[in-house]
């Protein structure tokens, strides 16, 4: 029996299609593995060995790559997920070899506003609790690696403070005078967590640590998880985790993991992390789960690991990018794709006519609250205005020479003449378009998306970086601002500005991507505007470095890497059935 998605809740579709799971061993039989790739944890998720199946299947063709973005989403998000896992069961009806390759869900939004991140309706990833809440343990490992170089740091510092050179020599230190207004690192921890964004550390006695102020970020900004998400192997790794600025010295030297003699301990929490983890959809396609979301704030892609077994273990491979194409695509195009060497066939642009509504002057949708009653009736002026957005999105895409596919998320509330018009207007931009109902009919209501994916990616395209890295920092910055963003141009804090000035002196910046930090709910700085804004300048306030996963980066606006818990979370409607265990209400 499969669930109505109308009438129940996507922890009720998933529970019911849960009885109904393949075993870990009938995926791994699907994707051609052999028993000792697969690392189960229990019975119908796991982990892959990742360098067993690379030696093994290394020199096999790649598959077809296919991203999937969107257009600028509303707060309530428009479905990227869920259409990732309605194009994996589409393909999957048309008979194709398909995998996903998606992001774990951080605990933050789980429990806030935003939910799991495992799709919705019919198209989702399952079993939804453990997805939802912490899987095999990744970003645990992540959060233990990172905060250990937060402990080295404090206690050194501390130590520093209370012995003489003589005294730390005896101990096998020397000192490293690190400057307590100079330390870039801070604690993380995985939920939306505002009281934290501004701590002071060590008050007590002089055995109670080195007071200073601090700060908390959510684990999945982390620099620890962009090197998952980027590495190559556990060599990589390694060498990236002790590339890690902590903090600067008195003379303004880079103090490093390194210097702390704590990156092989990081690295020997991260090791069982590195292997990706092995869920499947409602209708039993694999998919790999790996790294973590929120591009907005960090890369929000999943691993270059992933996406690379997926390539040889499948012929189609969809993976996903978050939010829109001007944060999570761009970081896709001009960081994932550079780091990995691999080449998308496609780019999906996932839309919704509640989206595009908001675009073209319907009132914000606000989490938690009913939606507008502006939203419950035919408009097709907005519905027109509000895809000058997504031909914005549908350009960016095409700038990087990739054929674009725009995907109608479709709501049982959207109209055949709103369907029309965003199919006429992204037609004439050079994209073609699907309307999807994988939502309210899984992979049967994905075939004309799973077609138009399929004709993309026989096309060839022309893929070409934004910038090579050679280009200044500065005119990186000014290239994403005006190319992808649509701003007029970049200005600068005083402190910003200096940052600026010591990266362009770096020699290390050759080898660096750029990872942009801006709101993911406007293509400008400000959330609140809407559609393609004019004549407006990207306001730089900070300059972040993460030598070790290899970026520079550029903090936008007031965003803050720790995002805030919301008056009516989540965590509120979520529970436990004290007589068989199972947790309801995630979502």
């Amino acid at each position: 029996m499969v669930l109505d998605p109308t009438k129940h809740a996507d922890w009720e579709i998933a529970e019911e299609a849960e009885s109904r799971m393949k075993t870990v061993y009938e995926l791994g039989d699907i994707l051609g593995l052999q028993k000792e790739e697969l690392l189960p944890y229990g019975h119908y998720y796991g982990k892959l060995d990742y360098r067993k199946i690379m030696n093994r299947l290394g020199n096999k063709p790649d598959g077809k790559y296919i991203d999937v973005t969107a257009i600028t989403p509303t707060p309530l998000g428009e479905g990227k997920s869920t259409c990732c896992m309605g194009l994996v069961q589409g393909l999957g009806k048309r008979q194709k070899s398909v995998v996903g390759a998606i992001r774990q869900p951080s605990g933050g939004p789980t429990m806030n506003v935003k939910g799991s991140a495992a799709g919705g309706g019919l198209a989702q990833c399952i079993p939804l609790t453990p997805f939802s809440l912490g899987l095999t343990g990744d970003i645990n490992a992540i959060m233990n690696a990172h905060n250990l170089a937060m402990v080295a740091l404090t206690s050194r510092m501390q130590h520093e403070s209370n012995y003489t050179d003589e005294q730390l020599a005896k101990r096998g230190l020397k000192r490293l005078d690190i400057h307590p207004k100079k330390v870039e690192m801070g604690w993380i921890i995985d939920y939306c967590a505002q009281a934290l964004r501004n701590i002071t550390i060590g008050l007590g006695g002089k055995m109670d640590g080195y007071t200073m102020q601090s700060k908390f970020a959510i684990a999945v900004s982390s620099e620890v998880m962009a090197i998952l998400a980027i590495a190559n192997d556990l060599a990589d790794m390694r060498r990236r985790m002790g590339k890690i600025v902590v903090g600067y010295d008195k003379n303004d030297k880079p103090i490093t993991t390194e210097d702390l003699d704590v990156a092989g301990a990081m690295t020997a929490w991260m090791v069982e992390a590195l292997n990706p983890n092995l869920m499947q959809t409602l209708e039993g396609q694999p998919v790999i789960v790996h790294a973590g979301p929120f591009a907005n704030i960090a890369i929000g892609q999943s691993s270059v690991i992933a996406d690379r077994v997926a390539l040889k273990v499948a012929d189609y491979n969809v993976t996903e990018s978050g939010f829109g194409a001007d944060i999570g695509f761009e970081k896709f195009w001009n960081l994932k794709c550079r780091f990995s060497g691999n080449k998308p066939n496609c780019a999906v642009v996932v839309a919704t006519i509640r989206a595009l509504k908001c675009h073209g002057g319907a009132p914000i949708p606000v989490p938690g609250k009913p939606m507008p009653e502006e939203y419950k009736g035919e408009n097709v002026g907005w519905v027109e205005e509000g895809c000058k957005n997504l031909i914005h999105h549908i350009e960016t895409v095409k700038k990087a020479g990739i054929n674009p596919v725009v995907c109608i998320n479709a709501f049982y509330t959207d109209t055949d003449n709103e369907i029309k018009a965003v199919r006429r207007l992204c037609e004439s931009a050079g994209a073609r378009v699907a309307l999807s109902r994988h939502w309210e009919k899984g992979g049967e209501g994905a075939l004309e998306f799973a077609d138009a994916v399929i004709d993309a990616c026989e096309e060839p395209n022309d893929f070409k970086f934004l910038y090579d890295l050679e280009t200044p920092l500065s005119k990186r910055i000014e290239l994403i601002a005006k190319e992808v963003y649509g701003a007029d141009g970049v200005s600068y804090t005083a402190e910003a500005q200096e940052k600026l000035k010591r990266m362009e002196n770096d020699p290390d910046l050759k080898e660096m991507g750029t990872c942009m930090v801006k709101t993911h709910l406007s293509l400008s700085h400000e959330p609140a505007k809407k559609g393609v804004p004019k004549g407006w300048t990207l306001p730089i306030r900070d300059i972040l470095t993460y030598k070790g996963a290899g970026f520079v980066v550029p903090v936008a606006g007031t965003i803050s890497l720790m995002p805030g818990t919301a008056s009516d979370p989540a965590y509120r409607r979520i529970d436990v059935d004290v007589n068989t265990g199972k947790v309801k209400g995630v979502f």
